[in-house]
């Protein structure tokens, strides 16, 4: 029989946010693929977890991937763990799901915590909906697409940042999709957690004089619903009622289903526009 892949979610800050079923996990799988074993083992040695480990990270993935499935293949379990969080989220792990997927292999999750959520609900930002972005690409303009993407983002947006890079994020953020609310978190489940509410136009001019230290989660409000709404009519207000319903035509809509869509459009009544274009 295949062994089992375990994604097991590890603190990500305070070690006490380890669970007790993660550490039966790693206490009984054959062996532990750390992305950072010199990182892991002072989690392994607080809980006294004595499994074999072997490194497995953004670096190696391709190669020791194949290896690890073997293993599995072999009949050994095997339990993924990254620095901090959850194996898979902006971390290594989704590689090693897909290859063991492919090959029958049984995957399970020992949850945990995630940076992410646990940021979103100090933050006092809204948490119905959301949009996590994790770590921003470091190509500039595919980073500028992505962010160029968000400026009619109504969710609450999530990303993650390193130190050195928040100014400059801080800085895209403003040129792209404006001086919005933001939380600031950082030092998650730590002694010194901190979470800033402020703008982001002000946490520029706060960091401008203070050194960025620590792992960021930056949480950012969307738009106001009812604040899109009106700058989608009035891109449509440059056209005529007539031109507006053309668009849609020569898009092969029927005439029926266009006075609907103009109507929704520019929040006007069907019979309006059908009258308009029925004269």
């Amino acid at each position: 029989m295949s062994g089992k892949l375990y994604l097991c979610a590890t603190p990500i800050g305070n070690l006490e946010d380890m669970t007790f079923r993660g550490i039966r996990i790693l206490n009984e799988v054959d062996i532990i693929a750390a992305e950072d074993t010199r990182h892991t083992i002072k989690l392994l040695n607080h809980y006294e977890i004595k499994t074999k480990m072997t490194s497995y990270h953004e670096h190696n993935k391709y190669d020791k991937g194949p290896k690890l499935l073997q293993k599995l293949l072999e009949g050994k379990n095997i339990a993924i763990v990254t620095d901090a969080g959850t194996p898979g989220i902006s971390d290594p792990g989704e590689e090693l799901v897909k290859l063991c997927i492919e090959n029958g292999i049984e995957v399970t999750s020992t949850p945990g915590a995630v940076a992410a959520i646990t940021a979103l609900i100090i933050s006092g930002m809204p948490t119905r909906r959301f949009l996590f972005e994790g770590f921003l690409p470091n190509d500039k303009k595919e980073k500028k697409f992505i962010l160029e993407s968000l400026k009619r983002e109504i969710r609450t947006i999530i990303i993650y940042e390193a130190p050195h890079r928040l100014k400059q994020t801080l800085q895209l953020l403003s040129t792209t999709i404006g001086d919005r609310d933001i939380a600031i978190t950082r030092e998650l489940t730590k002694r010194y957690e901190e979470v800033i509410k402020t703008t982001i136009n002000k946490a520029i001019e706060k960091y401008e004089t203070e050194v960025p230290r620590g792992e960021f989660a930056l949480i950012i409000k969307g738009l106001d619903i009812e604040e899109v709404k009106q700058q989608q009519k009035e891109s449509w207000d440059v056209y005529t009622i007539e031109e507006h319903l053309d668009i849609y035509i020569n898009k092969g809509i029927e005439k029926k289903e266009a006075i609907k869509l103009v109507s929704k459009d520019r929040g006007i009544p069907k019979r309006e526009v059908y009258n308009l274009v029925n004269k």
